[in-house]
């Protein structure tokens, strides 16, 4: 089971959406089965995204494995931004 889940919600016309998405593909192999990777279309899951609180796309949500969150932000990240927020929500 991983220890950590990062959950990007995006949008479907949503440029900063793909630059996000292209960054967690680079940090995704660094980081192995420590981490799951989801991606919610806002459009497709309006309940969840609700709960979440969600208001912007891209946004990125980091929750540990018993799914309390841990970090989020919104906007495109560097890969090194993401290694540091996973590191900081690692138990």
């Amino acid at each position: 089971m991983a220890e950590l889940s990062v959950t990007l919600y995006s949008s479907s016309f949503c440029g900063a959406c793909t630059s996000t998405r292209q960054t967690l593909d680079v940090v995704a192999p660094l980081v192995g089965s420590r981490v799951e990777w989801r991606e919610v279309n806002v459009a497709d899951a309006p309940d969840e995204s609700e709960a979440r609180g969600i208001v912007a796309t891209p946004t990125i949500v980091i929750t540990d494995a018993s799914g309390v969150e841990r970090m989020r932000a919104s906007g495109v990240p560097t890969p090194e931004q993401v290694l540091k927020a996973l590191a900081a929500a690692l138990p």
